[in-house]
């Protein structure tokens, strides 16, 4: 039996009552907030790596300590040299001694006298200058041995005076350097084996929700893998913080209780991911309501994603929860936290970077919300950049991985037109632009070829905008190859109806296409004709339809001759979505590729083979990455490699 009053509750839920803007949710959490390091600590050199100094460092003595030479030869004195010449060297006798490294010298260099000197080794008294081996010639004579010098040497060639790199008193690093391997040489290079760091902020982490499940244990419908976490850890320490891994906790108001009370005693801030909706079930922020001094400054701000975030303060401690959705996760994270991490860390805020980029597409927004969009950078046809909606949703765990960057739609503005110069923030400033853009229809087949580039050093962005999207960008020059399966529907004939002047059509390889079905599902017997007989009879027969504008949708419409069965209106966005809406019961059947079908352990009835080709613009033809591409394609080992996995090439034009 359902429990009504929780099915009550559940389609009531309670609404954001106070939903405040960017700006007032972090006024309104910094202003509670001591935004400043936690506390200095001495580490050992080599721990201080990525740490952030807590106070001025003075370089205690000398570097170098004393004179020392910097090149291999004789010391000597500068004015017993002058004049010589290749032809009239000036020689000089040699003092029984040779100063390596290390050892002290115990004779002064007096007029006409000279000593041999390693690099590295102690200027005697009485030198002021050394002159390079391969300047001169050693010999031994009737009187002993002795030096001929063949150019004379400015008085201090060849001699790094002490102190002449760092000197004692000189403040080496100012607090708030961040120290890497060139500052650390510097404190080694003056004895310093320990320094004072700021304390790296304790970051107590845990999930919540009855359907996460730690990465390694097994996993059932309906569940998903905690990305969450490892995401929000990996922030943390790149951030300067120590994330305090506390694991999954239930739905359960008196577990997730303990769980806030523990995070709060082993962490400086705490972090919850899920459960901060208002929905039924939604126990974390019920939990959090009840923290004090000064308790939940913020539930609900206008941001997409994000709304749901809840930040709170507990004895000068922060505690947010962040949706459980992974791009809603991490973007209010670095909105809200990241900043607090790296004041708490000593770090400078962070500089943002922006480029400005066209449109690719419309973009529609919700009014009364800082929508935050992200996108994939191309470079389009007159060489200024792109950009491409990601398009994937908050619950996308791909979303924030694979984008360039984000670009903001402010509060009242509806929709942004496609062509319109945004400016896009980058979320990594240092990420090189790829040697290879592709964009259209993915395909496993192309993730090989793009893993047999990556071995050969040639870097591959793969923006999945389908085979349509993908010949418009084509068209517009905005990407180096477009890889499409587009069935013309009065010929049959793939790809090559679709082109237009300036594209050349590269040929890729065959991809079988056929019905998905749930093994021993009696419908599908028989052949095509017979099981689309009974589906389109049969008013329980469920589908998976593909989305509109994919290769497969126009194979699919021409199957059903305008019929339009149950599911039609449910599009799939890849074959992977159409065998798991089929294996998981939501469908009963679809249409996808046969290696997809065999991966899914789902029946497959064959319709036809579609061409999986690839249009690449003229005028990139001739770009290194792009002809390496299609050399690639072409190599025997290539279409052995793409048969073994179900793709046979189709034959390569001259």
């Amino acid at each position: 039996m359902i429990d009504l009053a929780a099915l009550l509750q559940a389609a009531r839920q309670e609404q954001f009552l106070d939903v405040v803007s960017r700006d007032v949710a972090a006024a309104r959490f910094n202003a509670a907030l001591r935004l400043q390091p936690l506390g200095a600590e001495m580490v050992g050199l080599l721990d201080s790596l990525g740490r952030v100094l807590a106070q001025d460092l003075v370089a205690p003595v000398d570097a170098p300590g004393f004179d020392r030479a910097s090149v291999d030869g004789f010391a000597v004195r500068a004015q017993d040299c002058a004049g010589a010449t290749e032809q009239a060297p000036v020689r000089l006798r040699l003092n029984p001694e040779i100063l390596t490294p290390g050892i002290q010298p115990m004779r002064e260099v007096t007029q006409g006298w000279a000593t041999p000197i390693a690099t590295g080794g102690m200027v005697p008294r009485g030198a002021d200058a050394v002159v390079m081996v391969e300047q001169t010639e050693a010999f031994e004579d009737a009187d002993g041995l002795a030096v001929d010098i063949h150019r004379p040497p400015t008085a201090g060639a060849f001699v790094a005076a002490a102190a002449s790199d760092i000197a004692s008193g000189e403040t080496l690093l100012r607090t708030g350097c961040v120290l890497g391997a060139r500052e650390i040489a510097m404190l080694a290079a003056v004895g310093l084996a320990a320094v004072p760091v700021w304390r790296r902020p304790l970051v107590a982490i845990f999930s919540t929700g009855d359907e996460i499940v730690a990465p390694g244990e097994p996993i059932r419908p309906g569940q998903v893998y905690d990305s969450n976490a490892a995401a929000l850890a990996a922030s943390v320490i790149e951030l300067g913080g120590r994330p305090v891994m506390l694991g999954i906790v239930a739905d359960d108001p008196a577990a997730l209780q303990a769980m806030l009370d523990r995070a709060l005693a082993e962490g400086d801030m705490v972090l919850l991911s899920g459960g901060t909706s208002k929905g039924a079930g939604d126990f974390a922020a019920r939990v959090v309501a009840g923290l004090r001094d000064p308790g939940v400054l913020v539930h609900g701000v206008a941001l997409k994603p994000g709304k749901p975030v809840c930040l709170a303060v507990t004895a000068g401690k922060p505690v947010a929860i962040l949706p459980g959705f992974p791009t809603s996760a991490i973007m209010t994270f670095h909105e809200f936290i990241a900043p607090v991490i790296r004041a708490f860390a000593g770090r400078d805020p962070a500089r943002a970077e922006t480029v400005s980029a066209a449109l690719s597409v419309r973009v529609a927004s919700e009014r009364g919300r800082m929508e935050y969009v992200l996108v994939s950078l191309a470079y389009g046809a007159d060489g200024g950049l792109v950009a491409y909606p990601a398009g994937k949703g908050s619950g996308a765990v791909t979303a924030f991985a694979a984008s360039d960057g984000f670009f903001a739609v402010e509060p009242l503005v509806e929709s942004v037109a496609a062509g319109s110069t945004v400016a896009v923030q980058l979320i990594d400033a240092g990420r090189q632009p790829a040697d290879l853009a592709i964009i259209g229809s993915h395909c496993v087949g192309l993730d090989l070829l793009v893993s047999l580039l990556a071995r050969e050093g040639i870097t591959s962005r793969v923006l999945a905008v389908g085979s349509h999207g993908g010949l418009a960008a084509a068209r517009r020059g905005e990407c180096d190859i477009a890889p499409i399966h587009l069935m013309d529907g009065e010929s049959g004939i793939y790809n090559q109806p679709f082109l237009s002047p300036g594209l050349t059509l590269v040929p890729g390889y065959v991809r079988m296409q056929g019905l998905v079905f749930r093994p021993g599902d009696e419908r599908f017997n028989g052949s095509v004709a017979e099981a689309m007989a009974r589906v389109l009879a049969d008013p329980d027969c469920v589908m998976a339809n593909r989305n509109a504008g994919s290769g497969t949708r126009i194979l699919i419409d021409r199957l059903l001759a305008g019929a339009r069965p149950p599911g039609y209106s449910a599009q799939a966005k890849s074959h992977n979505g159409v065998a798991a809406a089929v294996a998981q019961g939501r469908a009963d059947w679809g249409v996808a590729i046969a290696t997809v079908a065999a991966r899914s352990g789902l029946g497959f009835l064959q319709l036809q083979a579609e061409h999986y080709d690839f249009v690449v613009p003229d005028s990139r033809c001739d770009r290194p990455a792009v002809v390496r591409f299609r050399a690639l394609l072409a190599a025997p080992e290539t279409r052995a490699a793409l048969a073994a996995i179900g793709f046979p090439a189709t034959p390569q034009k001259a």
